[in-house]
């Protein structure tokens, strides 16, 4: 079953690369008492994901955090290696937090997986973003046909707007 608003985020371990090497992170260490925005991609590296949907959050990382945002993560089925690397070339280092779902554990238990075995890749996640508050779901975008609409930054911040000002 699909997460929703209002639903508590079930407690995960992801991994992160940090100058020290690899490391491990939870829910309540990313989520407890913070305002974040959480968006998902299929894969690093990937041509939509990094031409598109990672890009979004990266031109609008201070306009998002100027609507209280504490952090913006994005998590993907890849190891932890991968995100690094992404996390290097993107240009978002130290900006975004690049979570590592490496066997899909996070995406599963929260409905959001997806099984594009049929293109090669295996067990992924859907394309979504969200905004969680104090490990809270308080919007949710999943993306229903290809590409990035509802799941994009642009998105996002009309959504904290409304959420800012209500």
């Amino acid at each position: 079953m699909m997460i929703a608003v209002g639903d508590k985020l079930p407690q995960a371990t992801f991994k992160t690369m940090t100058a020290d090497g690899a490391k491990a992170i939870t829910t309540a260490e990313i989520f407890s008492g913070k305002k974040v925005v959480l968006f998902a991609v299929p894969g690093a590296f990937t041509p939509t994901c990094s031409n598109n949907h990672l890009p979004g959050y990266l031109d609008n990382y201070d306009a998002i955090l100027a609507r209280g945002v504490d952090t913006i993560a994005v998590v993907a089925v890849n190891d932890v290696h991968v995100m690094g690397a992404w996390a290097r070339f993107s240009g978002g280092e130290g900006k975004i937090l690049y979570l590592a779902d490496g066997n899909g554990d996070f995406v599963k238990s929260i409905g959001l997986d997806a099984d594009l075995s049929g293109g090669g890749m295996g067990l992924r996640s859907k394309r979504f973003s969200m905004i969680v508050v104090d490990g809270k779901v308080t919007a949710i975008n999943v993306e229903t046909k290809p590409g990035v609409d509802e799941s994009g930054a642009a998105h996002i911040l009309g959504q904290l707007s409304v959420l800012t000002t209500a």
